[in-house]
């Protein structure tokens, strides 16, 4: 086999490893401080209701996953735990819950989008005036950049499977 033909192949792999690298670490040294933990209990303490997001999910992955609990309340969202690292996390609320993409991506046109996640160690997103919490039932992880699904916590039980 060529010589350049060889460099050529090592050189691309090497710049495909510090790509990949690059667009996983971007993310953690870019991210502001996560909120306080006073700041975090303040806001948690307001929650009329709470979920638990877990690494164990259909859709999660070694590199896609959140982990804790989360809190909602009628004018925020708060996430009491860890967040995988990663570009343009969004936060949802989905009227069911979603363990997968391509649950998510079936749910996401009756989803509303309440923000951006820029910590990964516990996040406050507020709730948009207008949204009522109760329409909900899950709050959704998604990573907006890659179509991938992060994690996803059930609040409360929907309406349509009470009946």
């Amino acid at each position: 086999m060529p010589r350049w033909l060889i460099l050529t192949g090592t050189h691309i792999l090497v710049m495909s490893i510090g790509f990949a690298g690059g667009i996983y670490l971007l993310p953690i040294l870019t991210a502001p401080p996560a909120p306080t933990e006073a700041a975090l209990q303040s806001s948690a303490s307001k929650a009329v209701y709470v979920g638990r997001f877990a690494r164990d999910l259909k859709g999660s992955d070694l590199l896609h996953w959140g982990d804790g609990e989360v809190r909602v309340a009628p004018d925020r969202i708060v996430h009491l735990g860890r967040l995988s690292p990663g570009p343009d996390y969004k936060v949802y609320l989905a009227p069911r819950f979603v363990d997968t993409k391509q649950d998510f991506l079936e749910a996401k046109g009756s989803s509303v989008l309440l923000g951006d996640v820029k910590t990964f160690a516990g996040f406050i997103v507020a709730v948009p005036r207008g949204v009522d919490v109760d329409d909900y039932s899950a709050v959704v992880i998604w990573c907006e950049a890659f179509d991938q699904f992060i994690s996803a916590a059930e609040y409360r039980v929907p309406r349509q499977a009470l009946k």
